[in-house]
């Protein structure tokens, strides 16, 4: 006995649920060996089957799950005198290999156990569930998708990727924050502090990404910045370094010269139209 859904129209480029579904299979029911077009994952609800993948076999049973990587060759086929009733999910997408490159999961490590009752399987009847609806079923398909892969995420972390992707959000939310802030009275420790992590963290990455320490990188913005209102604007030079952050005239001359040879009025002379 099986229900499933399909769907080819591809109504969201970046992650697409094409299958889902249950089955109870009947004793040796088999598929493959074949390969997937998509991403699919298998969770067993009830009794007993091998999954065969990169020459290796996994005697799988409830609670287990199957995870299948597209152009792979596999086969899978139910247990004889238990065959297994199983729950799958079918998708891909532009941004579907990124996605699941946060979790541990993966053509190398294909198979995890899941509760009976924990969200992941709630999430993943859900989606079986509202594939049956007449109408209007796409948007909710697709919420339940992202739903469902932010649980694997979270289950079933890939640590490595993990640690990459919160070094890239630090490095973003501090030069947004630098960006809207250049003209206060910011300093490093401003910065360390608004994104939550250690000033010598944040020193560390921004020289690991940027190649910069986070002072540099402030110093050359409000640099950058300045050269522009000196050379568009007529405004005191006092009132230029306040508005890029100085409150001190001469240490704003003393940074400029540093970065650019040249003072503050050096520089609006040369190049001023």
């Amino acid at each position: 006995m099986s229900s499933h859904f399909s769907n080819h129209s591809y109504n969201n480029l970046d992650l697409n649920l094409y299958t889902c579904g249950k089955e109870s299979c009947t004793s040796k029911h088999s598929y493959g060996p074949a390969i997937r077009s998509g991403y699919m994952v298998h969770f067993i609800l009830k009794g007993k089957g091998i999954f065969k993948v990169n020459d290796k076999i996994y005697h799988l049973e409830k609670n287990d799950a199957f995870f299948i990587e597209p152009k792979v060759l596999i086969y899978y086929e139910a247990d004889e005198v238990d065959p297994w009733e199983y729950a799958w999910i079918g998708f891909n997408g532009v941004q579907a290999k990124e996605y699941l490159s946060r979790t541990c999961i993966n053509r190398d490590n294909p198979i995890f156990q899941f509760e009976a009752e924990g969200s992941l399987a709630r999430c993943m009847e859900s989606i079986v569930v509202s594939s049956t609806l007449k109408s209007n079923k796409d948007l909710l398909l697709a919420s339940k998708l992202y739903e469902f892969l932010y649980l694997m995420f979270e289950l079933y972390p890939n640590q490595e990727v993990n640690n990459e992707v919160r070094q890239q959000r630090y490095i973003k939310e501090a030069l947004l924050f630098i960006q809207q802030n250049y003209s206060h009275f910011i300093t490093v420790s401003d910065i360390a502090k608004y994104i939550s992590i250690d000033r010598s963290y944040l020193h560390r990455l921004f020289k690991q990404q940027l190649n910069k320490s986070p002072q540099e990188f402030l110093l050359h913005l409000r640099i950058e910045k300045s050269c522009s209102l000196l050379k568009n604007t007529s405004l005191k030079i006092g009132d230029i370094a306040r508005s890029v952050g100085y409150k001190d005239v001469l240490l704003f001359s003393k940074m400029f010269k540093t970065v650019n040879k040249l003072t503050p009025s050096e520089y609006r002379k040369n190049h001023q139209k």
